[in-house]
């Protein structure tokens, strides 16, 4: 039984767990990060763009955008800009705050934690998405491992 534990608290070591549980949220914003990259995004604008459109898709989700940018016409600027392969370079706002690469730090990076974003999470959608899977494809079954 001794084995059993030293062998589990070992597997934990070297595979940390998340600090909170993995949202299809947080699959997307990273996998709309990594589109961005590969469109020429430098890291930070990509991160940016990745929790923005991440917000944008699941406002429309919930009957509602979160997006704010000043337009009489908010939903239809964000829907378009999301949807958007060359969107404009730097950061995008929702409700009146910019998206950046602090917020996807601080939204995604920060909550489910440093170690197993960069360990797990991040490498994980790196594999898939540079395999050519679609979101669609991996985002529930990316996340069953780390299911609690």
């Amino acid at each position: 039984m001794a084995r059993t534990t030293r062998a589990a608290a070992l597997a934990d070591i070297e595979q940390p767990r998340p600090l909170a549980p993995i949202r299809r949220f947080d699959v997307f914003a990273e996998y709309k990060r990594r589109e961005a990259e590969r469109r020429g995004d430098d890291p930070d604008e990509a991160a940016g763009y990745g929790i923005w459109v991440a917000k944008v898709v699941a406002g429309r989700r919930f009957g509602r955008s979160r997006a704010t940018t000043g337009h009489a016409s908010d939903e239809r600027h964000a829907r378009r800009d999301a949807d958007a392969d060359d969107h404009e370079r730097g950061p995008r706002e929702l409700d009146g705050k910019p998206q950046t690469a602090e917020t996807f730090e601080r939204e995604i990076v920060n909550r489910m934690g440093r170690t197993f974003y960069e360990r797990v999470f991040a490498p994980a959608i790196r594999a898939a998405f540079d395999a050519g899977d679609r979101y669609e494809d991996i985002r529930d079954r990316i996340r069953q491992p780390w299911k609690s």
